[in-house]
């Protein structure tokens, strides 16, 4: 494992051997924090050939709509065209971010990605581990 990002916002952190880049938001991030951290991970993504990523996102909250719409149009098809298959994610603790994922975590399964939700991180990243 490789921890390549940790400051007040988030934690990136890539096992490359695995094929899994994982995330950990600490606290709400949008806009150009949200945007520079997510773009980073996904070129950390193709660089380590992952098919495997790992949403810890008990910290953050509902994603903002331009945020949401920037993330359609430049992060998911990065990481699409690397080979996106297995995703699991750990959801906000608050209820409009767990709400604001369910449209997300829809979308992701009708693209073709198997999405387990999980509670606890450690127990996502043993289930992406099998994969």
């Amino acid at each position: 494992m490789q921890k390549l990002v940790e400051n007040e916002y988030a934690t990136l952190k890539v096992y490359q051997e695995k094929k899994i880049v994982h995330h950990e938001f600490h606290k709400f991030m949008f806009g150009d924090n949200f945007k520079n951290f997510m773009l980073k991970a996904a070129d950390v993504f193709v660089q380590n050939h992952c098919h495997k990523w790992l949403s810890d996102d008990r910290g953050n909250s509902a994603l903002r709509q331009e945020d949401l719409e920037w993330a359609q149009q430049n992060w998911e098809p990065k990481i699409f065209k690397a080979g996106w298959k297995f995703w699991a994610i750990v959801l906000p603790e608050k209820v409009v971010g767990k709400m604001s994922m369910k449209g997300i975590i829809d979308r992701y399964k009708q693209m073709g990605v198997t999405v387990n939700i999980f509670s606890d991180p450690n127990l996502a990243l043993a289930w992406l581990e099998k994969q």
